[in-house]
């Protein structure tokens, strides 16, 4: 799995992409927790849930069906009527987006079983061919006793720099926009 940070950055830079001055700061404070979310399941540990078990680390959790869904609860919660600059559809689209975007970076690590994104109608595991980033250790303790700080150069080159760059270019092509409409 990649670090809790580096998933709400990949959100972040999603977020670019739906990005109007007008939207409220809650919107990307959301998405940022949505695409943190599917790694509660974790709890499982401590619970006797197996890792590879449908409701295990990297199961249902991190579906695009579970994706879906947490993107319709909270816009069904949180934003009933929409929000300023953002309609319901653009919000779901950026939560699911958001959400999703875990179980991606997930299944480019190097370690784990894969991620089951067709859970539940298919709890089979899947990895990219190319996993260039480097698996994070699960939990806080093994984090810091396994030396998961050895992940953030791989996340940053992997993530972080990608994540920017797909801001960047979604606030440049939005700003072009916004130009030829003015001009």
């Amino acid at each position: 799995m990649a670090t809790v940070f580096s998933h709400a950055v990949a959100a972040l830079g999603i977020g670019a992409c739906f990005y109007r001055p007008e939207v409220p700061k809650r919107v990307w404070v959301l998405g940022a927790l949505c695409a943190a979310v599917p790694d509660l399941d974790v709890i499982g540990f401590g619970l006797g849930i197996d890792y590879a078990d449908p409701f295990g680390h990297r199961g249902f959790t991190h579906s695009l069906f579970f994706a879906a869904i947490l993107a319709a609860a909270v816009v069904g919660f949180a934003f009933p009527s929409g929000a300023s600059g953002l309609r319901r559809f653009p919000l779901w689209l950026f939560f699911f987006l958001a959400t999703a975007s875990h179980g991606f970076l997930d299944a480019m690590t190097n370690g784990g079983l894969g991620v089951a994104f067709f859970a539940p109608v298919d709890n089979s595991r899947y990895f990219f061919p190319w996993t260039p980033i480097q698996v994070s250790p699960i939990g806080i303790t093994n984090f810091i006793a396994d030396g998961g700080l050895s992940v953030f150069p791989s996340e940053f080159l992997w993530i972080w720099l990608p994540s920017a760059m797909l801001a960047a270019f979604a606030l440049f092509v939005r700003g072009q926009r916004i130009k030829r409409t003015d001009g």
